[in-house]
């Protein structure tokens, strides 16, 4: 089972972090059919649709997607299929939206979309 909710360590974690601007990094890995198909993409593409209005409401501003092609350095366990990458002016900006009725609402979709993702909080211009 992939992971697709945060616990509440991580809602603790992530709450906790430093003051100022978060850059969510999101991994995707869609839901696939017995033959290895990507059918959550399409649920996926609506839930992005959906959340898109949330998060500019939050601050939010999308940066960057892009599909995963190969790994140039690393091992092979890279079975992502897509990263996006969002800035959010704080983590409480953030945690505000994902948290909000109308957020809980589409959330199912992301569900339906994916098999597994990975969400990494980032503070930008800080390498250490």
């Amino acid at each position: 089972m992939g992971h697709i909710h945060p616990t509440e360590e991580q809602f603790a974690q992530l709450a906790a972090g430093p003051d100022g601007p978060v850059v969510m990094v999101n991994k995707l890995r869609y839901m696939r059919d017995a033959e290895g198909r990507k059918v959550g993409f399409d649920a996926y593409m609506k839930y992005s649709e959906a959340v898109t209005p949330l998060l500019l409401e939050a601050g939010g501003k999308p940066i960057w997607g892009g599909r995963s092609d190969s790994v140039f350095i690393g091992g092979d366990d890279n079975h992502w299929d897509s990263y996006v990458i969002v800035e959010y002016p704080s983590r409480q900006a953030f945690i505000g939206m994902v948290t909000s009725e109308a957020y809980l609402a589409i959330h199912h979709l992301r569900e339906e979309g994916l098999e597994d993702s990975a969400l990494v909080a980032t503070t930008p211009g800080s390498l250490i």
